[in-house]
């Protein structure tokens, strides 16, 4: 088998493994899906700058993330139905990110429970909350988090209701699949996705059960989920959920330099600049170029970090450069999860790391600390960006 070089390679693998349901999920925005593109292009429209003759012999990828040393300045993102891109996928993910050296996040609507996950994988992951209505089941959550062991919280705030996603409503999206003759035709199509969940026993939504009283009734869990989202929430609910959790505490979806002000307000420990890969909001600006107005507004306060649309090392050494101190793949890590399970996941990380290396050598830079601003060479398509950056002391 020849090597794979791209996660647009892994990504097209994907598209004829999974089926499509879960593969336009994982693929698709809402809406038109501008902002789930433009979190893409707008980072092509970054230029780096190129140094010669500096000795760059000795490079180190390696930073730290919430006062962990990882190696390099990535995170895997929370992913809802991971584990229906491919069987065990919240596991086998884990794994690769926790072989590789930085951290898995799971996500509140996981295939894989709390507790599965925690008794398959060898290290403390993080896991990712959604305020639901429920208020009682979300103490739970965190209870239930806290006694696996996991040692940060990520709370979602872009998601009070959800986006309209075209491709799912077509799709008839559930989990597992409903028996109907499209679906049963399209799996024909898809023997390796097949073989893989025949042989595992997670196929519905793990965290929830128990919350739940029938996982397999598709109709009342979907009923069960659109009715828990939370047009209430507000930042009372924010700090309310610092004052519970005793671990460090990340909010998630922040586009504005206002809100980023609130999150750290709230307490928190980090920010991740996100417009939750373009599957809410249509319309909204590219994460990549809300990041500098959020990093200027917060300073060094606190810990800022940002996803969509990374898909290269390239990619998380210009997030780097605005003032990301870490990024997270979502989309990226479940193309490499569908086309080839852990293996897939870990060429992913393999290629984001290499990219990551090279960029630094030919940019003239040895470490991540050393990564900035300087390192871009800002045109007329760059200008907002740039004017948004902090002011240099």
């Amino acid at each position: 088998m020849r090597a794979v070089t791209s996660v647009e390679e892994l990504r097209r693998m994907a598209r004829r493994r999974v089926p499509r349901m879960f593969f336009d999920y994982v693929d698709g925005g809402s809406w038109s899906e501008k902002t789930r593109w433009e979190n893409s292009a707008d980072f092509g429209q970054l230029h780096l700058r190129q140094r010669v003759a500096i000795d760059v012999s000795e490079r180190s990828t390696a930073a730290r993330m919430l006062g962990n040393d990882i190696r390099m300045p990535v995170a895997i993102a929370p992913a809802g139905l991971t584990g229906m891109v491919h069987a065990d996928g919240e596991i086998l993910a884990a794994r690769a990110a926790q072989k590789f050296g930085i951290p898995y996040t799971l996500s509140t609507v996981a295939i894989c429970g709390l507790e599965d996950l925690a008794d398959n994988v060898e290290e403390p992951f993080w896991f990712q909350l959604y305020v639901m209505r429920d208020r009682e089941f979300v103490d739970g959550l965190m209870d239930r988090a806290a006694s696996v062991g996991c040692p940060v919280l990520v709370v979602t705030l872009d998601l009070p209701l959800s986006g309209n996603r075209h491709r799912d409503v077509r799709n008839g999206l559930s989990s597992p699949p409903r028996p109907t003759l499209r679906n049963l035709a399209e799996l024909v199509t898809k023997p390796y996705w097949c073989r893989a969940m025949l042989g595992t026993r997670r196929r519905s939504f793990g965290t929830l059960a128990g919350h739940i009283g029938n996982l397999d009734d598709v109709s009342a869990l979907a009923k069960w989920t659109d009715g828990q989202f939370d047009p209430s929430l507000n930042w009372s609910d924010v700090k309310r959920i610092r004052d519970r959790w005793k671990g460090k505490l990340i909010i998630k979806g922040i586009l504005d330099p206002e809100d980023a002000l609130r999150a750290v307000e709230c307490g928190a420990d980090a920010i991740v600049v996100s417009n939750h890969g373009g599957r809410q909001l249509d319309g909204a600006v590219s994460s990549i170029s809300a990041l500098p107005a959020v990093v200027s507004a917060v300073g060094t306060s606190v810990e800022v970090h940002v996803d969509g649309g990374i898909q290269s090392g390239q990619d998380v050494f210009k997030a780097i450069a605005l003032g990301a101190q870490s990024t997270y793949v979502g989309r990226s890590m479940l193309y490499g999860l569908g086309a080839m399970g852990e293996q897939g996941v870990t060429r992913v990380l393999e290629i984001i790391h290499d990219g990551l290396h090279k960029t630094m050598g030919l940019c003239g830079v040895v470490s991540v600390d050393e990564i900035g601003p300087h390192n871009l060479v800002f045109g007329e398509v760059e200008t907002r960006i740039r004017q948004a950056l902090p002011a240099a002391e």
